[in-house]
């Protein structure tokens, strides 16, 4: 038709499935040139299954992707990035052991032949790098970057490559306020320069200040699509979980918090030759309730994760000391922490939480294999089965069965099986460590609310989150850090966005002024 205007992308009857799963039943997509579209759905929407076959990691089942008016088929993500696709995948696909040089231009390597021109490789990426907030030297190894450090790697990869649409998928969960920012002005400049971007965030309120358009799955089926500016925040809630959510966060009215559970004195650690990168912490104290939830609040390399490590024994520490019950206790791995009744809920699931080829049932059981004991040898299997049936449930998760493995579930419902590991446990003191990242609006009240129970039941919770408006939400005091102290505490009743943000990014005695 005269005048109509040819989308960049168009994806038609997309179709795929899995053993037990229709992941993906006729799905449309189309982007326009110069375009940001959100892509939003619940966690087993489909969303990462349509990404993975835009990207040419998977095949369809049958449909049709044009892409520049030009019907293709990707046979490996190689051959998406030649016609222009570059995706950033939610889970990191970096190569820890080489560069942040390397890991932007791997394959691409700037220099004569065979040779690669090192200095300009490191000017180069440094070039792009500095642009989006990583001030680290090119030459750095990836494996010493903060998790937040490694999701600027993976944009700086992408915004390294001639693309025409660059798929990110949930890029800002790892990032700092500041952080956040500085990505969308590069969005927005993308945009500026006639590149389309399709973006995938379960944060609505990014949706609202930088999208176009929108396209929502639900169940694997298109649900709705339009213009951003003729939808609110709740139109799209109502359209991806098919039901009225009336708070993007839950709250609680706290009752009176009992004996302290768990605290933790001078808690320090410095940095190492071993680990000259590592976020040093100087002289940490807090302790928490039980009954309570404590809200952990800091900007990127406040000490927030270094803290909550080094509670569980995760990474050692030089001096302060850790009390249970208001004994001393000395914990020098996880399953000292374990065994004292602490649970960590870890940020990064994949790397430090899951074992991906392994069986649901046996990720969400490994913690509390003492109460699933038969004859105090095997595993009762029946026991095994009702505790995987009970946490399905209560946190709905979508998974085929309890022998699917669990590194083929979507990210959020992995991260509900890392809940429910140590909801089984029924530990003394849960810390959890961004307990809703990649969680869709829908489930991130409901694991809210389980938090509340476990503290209405006595255990005290300790949860950290980047999202102010989360630890506002479900934390009856807060603490916050910067640089790797304590720079405040202020009761839930008290505290407001601004004056956590000003706590988090003065010293103490500045905060206490």
């Amino acid at each position: 038709m005269d005048g109509e205007v040819r989308p960049l992308l168009r994806m038609a009857g997309i179709a795929k499935s899995f053993p037990g799963v229709r992941a993906l039943d006729g799905v449309d997509l189309e982007v326009a040139g110069g375009e940001i579209h959100a892509l939003l759905g619940e966690n087993g929407a489909g969303k990462s299954t349509l990404l993975k076959i835009l990207a040419g990691a998977q095949s369809p089942d049958s449909g049709s992707i044009t892409f520049d008016g030009k019907t293709m088929s990707f046979a490996n993500p190689h051959a998406a990035q030649r016609a222009g696709i570059v995706t950033i995948y939610q889970e990191f696909t970096l190569a820890p052991d080489m560069s942040i040089a390397e890991n932007v231009f791997i394959g691409r390597e700037p220099g004569p032949g065979p040779f690669v021109n090192w200095s300009k490789l490191a000017a180069d990426t440094a070039a792009i790098t500095r642009g989006i907030g990583l001030e680290r030297n090119p030459m750095t190894l990836v494996r010493d970057l903060s998790v937040a450090e490694q999701q600027l790697v993976e944009i700086a990869r992408a915004l390294s490559m001639n693309s025409r649409l660059i798929v990110m998928d949930e890029p800002t969960s790892a990032l700092s306020l500041a952080e956040v920012d500085k990505l969308f002005a590069i969005v927005r400049k993308l945009k500026a320069d006639g590149i389309s971007v399709i973006f995938v965030t379960h944060r609505l309120e990014e949706v609202i200040e930088i999208c176009d358009r929108y396209t929502v799955l639900r169940d694997g089926r298109n649900v709705g699509a339009g213009a951003v500016a003729d939808v609110t925040i709740d139109d799209i809630i109502r359209l991806m979980v098919g039901r009225e959510i009336t708070t993007l966060f839950a709250h609680r009215e706290a009752g009176e918090p009992g004996e302290v559970a768990l605290a933790v004195e001078g808690l320090t650690r410095r940095r190492t030759a071993q680990d000259p990168h590592a976020t040093e912490l100087r002289d940490v104290s807090l302790s928490v309730r039980r009954g309570e939830i404590l809200g952990i609040a800091g900007l990127v390399g406040a000490g927030r994760t270094e803290t909550a490590r080094a509670i569980f024994g995760a990474d050692p520490f030089d001096t302060g000391r850790v009390l249970i019950d208001g004994q001393p206790v000395d914990i020098r791995s996880p399953r000292d922490a374990i065994e004292r009744g602490i649970g960590l809920v870890p940020e990064d699931r994949k790397l430090q939480a899951l074992f991906l080829t392994q069986a649901i049932r046996t990720n969400m059981s490994i913690a509390a294999l003492d109460r699933l004991d038969l004859f105090g040898i095997f595993v009762d299997e029946r026991k095994e089965r009702g505790l995987v049936d009970e946490f399905k449930k209560l946190l709905n998760i979508r998974m085929a069965g309890p022998e699917q493995a669990v590194g083929n579930l979507s990210g959020g419902n992995q991260q509900k099986v890392v809940l429910a590991r140590w909801l089984a446990l029924r530990p003394k003191v849960l810390i959890v460590d961004e307990p809703t990242r990649g969680i869709d609006v829908g489930a991130k009240v409901e694991v809210h609310n389980l938090l509340f129970e476990m503290a209405k039941s006595g255990i005290a919770v300790i949860a950290i989150s980047s999202e102010l408006p989360e630890v506002l939400a479900v934390s009856d005091r807060i603490v916050t850090m910067r640089e790797g102290r304590v720079t405040g505490e202020v009761m839930r009743a008290d505290a407001t966005q601004e004056k956590l943000m000003a706590m988090m990014t003065l010293t103490s005695t500045a905060a206490a002024a």
